[in-house]
């Protein structure tokens, strides 16, 4: 007979030993979050929403000053008008890279959505691949990139080398931490002192006190319904890096000679990308509690688990893996089931656009698809691996979690 009263009183006690160094983080990005605001003298007018082509839209202008100055850029684009992360990603690539460029994945095979902006291994219609942009992938050796394989498959031709700092899909990686990615690209510039050095930053912002761009890389981007637009961002993505590539992808966001100039933040986008910003530090500490709280009950329960509950964290996502299919669906119930919107809902698998195999999704969230918010999706492939990300506050995560566990167990 499971003792639950005790498996949840080891798992708080795991938070509250392990979550200090992330609190710490958290304060010092909320301390970085307020300068920003201040340095950049926000003010009311520029939480106001604007229509048409939006050229005097200072809130807009404004808040791209303010992420290029917490990533430590040159430049940023922060824009509504990006549809998911994938799109940011899409957009940043497809603006930069040129028929007959090289691009190397230095984190082996990225997730199924880049998979089809990359078009490979699938090819894809208008991917990068489908335009003449040549492909290699470098694998992970257990867990760490291979620095000297990536090193050796640069030439000439090279542009571009892409880091995925989130493990994804993959049940085989280890998401990578700041100064691993500074790594990769310490020694890729030191043979091509040129090569552009792209992150895809997804579930990772804030979750340390330093972030990629601060240790090479030339350009970067994410989604605002995930770390950044703490809960509050309704849509929306960010490029952030150097001025001549993020404008580069402005232009392929809108078009040649518009690039950031235009754009309306419509509605009252405006003031939740904002106060969703000021938000994300402790939110983004909330969803790493909630991952550590989830990775000791699960494996007291003798599942594997990855990160470990004492491990440390460089992005929200926690991997357990269940084992059975029905374990996996029950998981995501649970979870649904525990939510606030849509808790009726019974999830189920399904083909999603971007997916090579079925995927099931838990996700009662108040932004469709928003992964800050608690959220639990997985491809329906062996070994069954869920992945958990999110949670607005500890206390609605610590529920779901409990609930989740006594369903698997107590069928």
């Amino acid at each position: 007979m499971i003792n639950w009263d005790e498996i949840e009183e080891k798992a708080l006690l795991e938070v509250q030993k392990t979550s200090f160094v992330h609190e710490k983080a958290a304060l010092l990005n909320t301390r970085k979050v307020l300068k920003a605001f201040r340095n950049h003298q926000v003010a009311d007018y520029y939480l106001k929403p604007s229509t048409g082509y939006a050229y005097s839209d200072t809130g807009r202008d404004e808040l791209d000053g303010i992420y290029a100055e917490l990533f430590g850029t040159e430049a940023a684009l922060v824009r509504s008008q990006f549809v998911s992360g994938t799109h940011a990603l899409a957009v940043a690539l497809l603006g930069v890279l040129k028929p007959g460029d090289e691009l190397i994945a230095a984190t082996g095979e990225p997730y199924d959505t880049m998979q089809t902006i990359i078009g490979s291994p699938i090819k894809t219609p208008g991917s990068l691949v489908d335009q003449g942009v040549v492909y290699h992938e470098i694998p992970m050796i257990a867990d760490h990139p291979n620095i000297d394989a990536i090193v050796a498959a640069i030439t000439d031709k090279t542009r571009m080398v892409h880091v995925q700092r989130s493990c994804g899909y993959s049940s085989v990686r280890k998401t990578l931490t700041v100064d691993e990615i500074g790594e990769i690209f310490s020694a890729v510039k030191q043979v091509k002192p040129d090569i552009i050095c792209f992150v895809d930053n997804c579930y990772g912002e804030f979750i340390e006190d330093k972030e990629p761009t601060q240790v090479g890389a030339d350009l970067m981007a994410g989604s605002l319904i995930k770390n950044l637009g703490g809960g509050m961002a309704p849509t929306g993505g960010y490029i952030v890096g150097r001025k001549d590539l993020v404008e580069l992808a402005s232009y392929r966001l809108t078009a040649p000679g518009l690039g950031g100039e235009m754009g309306a933040t419509l509605g009252d986008t405006a003031r939740e990308f904002y106060e969703g910003l000021f938000f994300a530090p402790h939110v983004v500490l909330q969803a790493i509690k909630t991952s550590i709280f989830a990775a000791s009950v699960f494996q007291n329960l003798g599942f594997e688990v990855s990160p470990l509950p004492e491990e440390r964290r460089s992005d929200i996502i926690q991997t357990i893996t269940l084992k059975t299919k029905e374990n996996l669906c029950r998981f995501c119930e649970a979870i649904q089931a525990s939510s606030p919107i849509d808790a009726h809902v019974t999830p189920v698998p399904s083909h999603l656009p971007g997916y090579q195999d079925e995927v099931i999704m838990a996700a009662g969230t108040f932004v469709q698809g928003a992964s800050i918010e608690l959220s639990a999706d997985a491809p329906v492939r062996e070994p069954f691996t869920v992945y958990l990300q999110g949670g607005l506050t500890f206390e609605h995560g610590r529920i779901a979690i409990m609930e989740a566990a006594k369903k698997i167990m107590d069928k």
